[in-house]
Order: C-alpha cells, then sequence, then structure tokens
C-alpha cells in the first residue's frame, strides 16, 4: 500500500478545485535511478494506467505506481509541507537505508 496524509490529501484536493487537474488524474509514483543517494521519487498526475500497474487508494486519492517501483514503495506515505522551510510534497520511506540531505533521493 503507498499511503496519503491528511496534508498531501489536502493540497491534492486543492489542485483539483482550482481547476488545473480533471476529475479522472491519480497520482503516478515512481522510483528512477538518479540523485546523490542512488534512487529518486517521481510524482506525476496521469490518467491512463498501464497492465502491469499497481492500483491503490487512500482517503480517496487514487494512487498507481509501476511494480518494480511498488518494491521500493511498499508502505511508503506521501507527504506534503508547507511554509519557509517546506519541501512541497515528499515521501516518508520506511524502506530507505539512508536518504540526502535534501530527501529527494535514497537508498535501500
Amino acid at each position: 500500500m503507498i499511503y496519503i496524509s491528511d496534508k498531501a490529501k489536502q493540497k491534492v484536493d486543492a489542485l483539483r478545485a482550482e481547476g488545473t487537474l480533471a476529475s479522472d488524474y491519480f497520482l503516478r509514483v515512481s522510483v528512477v535511478g538518479g540523485g546523490c543517494s542512488g534512487l529518486s521519487y517521481k510524482l506525476d498526475f496521469d490518467n491512463e494506467t498501464k497492465p502491469k500497474d499497481q492500483v491503490f487508494e487512500d482517503k480517496g486519492i487514487k494512487v498507481v505506481t509501476d511494480l518494480k517501483s511498488f518494491l521500493y514503495l511498499c508502505n511508503t506515505t506521501l507527504e506534503f509541507s508547507e511554509g519557509i522551510n517546506g519541501k512541497g510534497f515528499y515521501f516518508n520511506n520506511p524502506n530507505a537505508a539512508r536518504t540526502c540531505a535534501c530527501g529527494d533521493s535514497f537508498a535501500v
């Protein structure tokens, strides 16, 4: 499962309310190579699923990931922070053995 924090849900709902996202769009989360720790998160809005996608829903938000990325993302929570030190969307990943200082990449 991939989880959504209350603040992340509020931000996604706000983006939809602004009219920037159609109601059929969902969050696509993936892991790609790169970053100072070796792996990086990728977060997009998408409206097309692929045959081997893993589909979850938490707090009314649909989250989709490819099978390979799910191996790294199992039990991860998508968070949102704002303000002077805010990061925007970020991931709280219990599978990460280490992360970089900026929090954009990780290693397992």
